[in-house]
Order: structure tokens, then sequence, then C-alpha cells
């Protein structure tokens, strides 16, 4: 237990259970890809030669290799967009516009004197923190017909309007922006933020996939063409 506990010190992510079998998918994956092209360029002899023949073909093999995990890594770590960080971001707009239009109504000096101008921060306080709630409020309602009751779009966990297509996902426990899907094999839900990410993603994967299984076939077509006929000449050796 105690060697636990410092890796967990030096590591502070393993102590989390969700983000260890997180990264445990991912080194898999990425085992799972160096093996299955590890396996081709280490036991097929004739895409060893067509290599020395032509390596573009290798080159540009490997280089849809690369791109495919870079784009991996790069859908798995980013926010697919939650509705408590639109929030958060429509509220600090607002703040920042109240308190813009406030400073440029603070005290004109001219010769003759200065007028100031007083607020009561308490007072403020309350006017910009209920003015936030409402233009968030005002911000998601009018994305629905008229008449649609606040009630109906508040989510149960989060306690936070959602839009159009906002869903919560128990697995992030989060409310999404046009929440698509919770994809196990990426560790995040697919949103808004990284819809584009991880289609290009699919699309990467899928191409390196067919050209993987392609060189397989190829590959496993050709030995077993070979064991065939060594089998069949000494069968029909041994029978004569």
């Amino acid at each position: 237990m105690s060697n636990f506990n410092f890796c967990y010190r030096i590591v502070p992510c393993l102590a989390d259970p969700a983000r260890r079998s997180s990264l445990g998918l991912k080194a898999a994956l990425v085992a799972l890809h160096l093996v299955y092209a590890g396996i081709l360029f280490l036991f097929d002899s004739d895409l060893i030669e067509k290599t020395k023949e032509e390596p573009w073909y290798t080159a540009i093999y490997l280089l849809l290799f690369v791109v495919a995990l870079i784009q991996y890594f790069v859908t798995s770590c980013s926010s697919p967009g939650y509705v408590l960080d639109a929030m958060r971001d429509v509220n600090e707009k607002k703040s920042l516009y109240r308190r813009s239009s406030m400073l440029s109504k603070q005290p004109a000096s001219s010769k003759s004197g200065s007028f100031v101008i007083t607020v009561e921060g308490s007072q403020s306080e309350i006017n910009t923190q209920g003015s936030n709630i409402t233009s968030w409020t005002k911000l998601v309602l009018d994305m629905y017909p008229p008449g649609t009751s606040i009630r109906t779009l508040t989510c149960s966990y989060c306690n936070a309007e959602q839009p159009p297509r906002a869903k919560h996902c128990h697995d992030c426990d989060k409310c999404v922006l046009q929440f698509d899907h919770h994809c196990v094999w990426l560790g995040t839900c697919i949103g808004r933020g990284n819809h584009c990410q991880f289609w290009w993603y699919i699309f990467e994967e899928t191409a390196l996939c067919l050209w993987t299984g392609i060189l397989y076939i190829t590959y496993l077509k050709a030995n077993i063409l070979r064991v065939w006929y060594s089998i069949f000449l000494k069968s029909l050796f041994l029978f004569l």
C-alpha cells in the first residue's frame, strides 16, 4: 500500500480511478497499434523488400500511423464543451461589460471640480449576480419556442439551464453542449467542442485499419499458398 501511495505522490493523476482507467486504455490502444504494425515489419519479407525498393510506400503508411495516434490524443484530451463552462464564460463577459460601463461613468474631472458617482458595493454585487443569471437564462430561453418553462430546461444533476441538444453525461457527470455520445475508447464525451476532431480521427483510424488489413491479407495469402504448396508437394512425393 505504501508503494501505491508513493506512486500517487509522484503521479497525482493515478490516484483517481477514472484517470487510471483512461490512461490504461490509452496505453493499451497505443500498444495494440505498435504490435499489429510491428508484426508486419518483422515477419513480412515481401513488405520489407518493397520498403527497400519503394520507401515512399512505407513512409506514407508510417505517416498515417503517426497522424492517427496524434489525432487520437488530441481528440481524447479536448473538451467537448460543457454547459457550466459556457455559463461561466457568459457570466464573466457580462460582468466585464458591466464593470467597463460603470468605470466609464466614474468621476468626470474638470477645471471647476470633479463629479464623483458612488455605488454601494453590496447593491452592485447583487445586481451583477442577478444580471449574470438572467443573461444566461435569457440566452437559453431565446433558443426555445415562446412559452417554454425554465423548469423543463434545468438539469436535475447540474442545476443549470440546458440549451437545445445539451444532455447530462453520467460518465463525466457534466452537461455537454450538443451531446453526441460518450466514447469509451477516447475516455471523453463527443460534443460541440470536439465533434470535428472526432470525425477526423474516425477517418484517419479507418484508413489506417483498412490499409493494415490489406497488408495482413496479402501477407497471409502469400504464406498460406506457400505452406499449402509445400504440403501438396510432400504429400505427392510420399504417395508416389
